[in-house]
């Protein structure tokens, strides 16, 4: 079966992404500079995703149709965590008219 989410795309536009500054390249991480938005000292937040609706700036492509992480290998460690068929997936798929994710 292939990966759902590269269908998807629903949790990069339904969710505000807040990760450490410190992985922001700026502090050493890989999250680039350009793509994270200063929220507080400690606080960085995707680009994108402070708006209304959320949209990450790094998404590319058409959701539930074909999408991309334009630095996925370089993603912040919400992203990294998210999984798949999970609660908050399944809220995200609703929210943007995605049928769920079936076992």
């Amino acid at each position: 079966m292939s990966n759902p989410c590269t269908t998807c795309g629903a949790c990069c536009a339904s969710f505000r992404v807040d990760f450490s500054v410190m992985e922001t390249q700026a502090e050493g991480g890989s999250v680039p500079d350009g793509l994270a938005v200063e929220v507080t000292r400690h606080t960085a937040r995707m680009r994108g995703t402070d708006h209304s609706p959320p949209r990450c700036a790094a998404l590319t492509g058409q959701l539930g149709v074909h999408v991309a992480c334009g630095i996925y290998e370089w993603r912040p460690s919400p992203c990294r965590e998210f999984e798949a068929g999970s609660e908050a997936c399944q809220r995200a798929r609703k929210r943007q008219g995605l049928v769920p994710i079936l076992d």
